[in-house]
């Protein structure tokens, strides 16, 4: 009995990783065991930025935070330090977009956690 290989599923899985491959430079794109390792490698760092970009916009958020309190004579530990105190539960992605976009919101979140 001849030996079967199913080349019609083994094409598809090659031109699948090919085609993922697609926008890389030389080789990466066209050769199929070295698009293996190149698309491999990128799921990777996709699976791991996917959890790193919430650690980035926290930072962001954070440094944002921190410019509009200084701006009023404080820091981000002293204002979050009083935050907590006064009870006002405003996480840090509402209170970065209070300081950048309203800045007159921000002032009375300020003016509150001072009195």
């Amino acid at each position: 009995m001849p030996r079967a290989t199913n080349s019609v599923a083994s094409r598809k899985r090659r031109r699948k990783i090919l085609k993922q491959a697609k926008g890389n430079f030389g080789a990466r794109k066209n050769v199929y065991t070295v698009a293996k390792n190149t698309v491999e490698k990128g799921l990777l760092y996709a699976y791991r930025d996917r959890r790193r970009k919430k650690g980035e916009f926290r930072k962001l958020w954070i440094q944002r935070i921190n410019a509009g309190a200084r701006q009023y004579g404080m820091s981000y530990s002293e204002f979050i330090g009083k935050l907590s105190k006064k009870g006002i539960e405003l996480n840090r992605k509402t209170l970065a977009d209070l300081a950048m976009n309203q800045p007159e919101a921000f002032k009375a979140v300020i003016d509150e956690v001072k009195s």
